[in-house]
């Protein structure tokens, strides 16, 4: 490997991508970083892309904290029942499917 070869890491990529969103021209950028422009334009691509999820997040989301809870509840509930089949099932007597009628 040449001395002129560098890794790419993330924070670097987050750097060029972040001169471009101030205003830099792809020229410019690719010039400085030896970088092609097809590589910058998909770094910037992917760049716009991580913002526009990040901003679909809500945070707070007073339905998405009911639906966790209820959630949460209903895997207790299912643990329990679990549990007192499993205790039923020990008991004498118990046949399972049959009701007692």
């Amino acid at each position: 490997m040449s001395a002129d070869v560098q890794r790419w890491s993330k924070r670097r990529k987050m750097e060029a991508v972040l001169r471009l969103l101030r205003g830099e021209t792809l020229d410019e950028v690719s010039r400085d970083l030896k970088v092609e422009i097809s590589r910058l334009e998909a770094w910037r691509d992917k760049g716009i892309h991580g913002i526009e999820e990040a901003m679909k997040e809500r945070e707070g989301d007073p339905l998405q904290a009911q639906l966790n809870e209820v959630n949460r509840r209903l895997g207790e509930l299912m643990m329990e029942n679990e549990l007192l089949r499993i205790k039923a099932s020990r008991a004498p007597g118990f046949l399972p499917g049959r009701s007692r009628k």
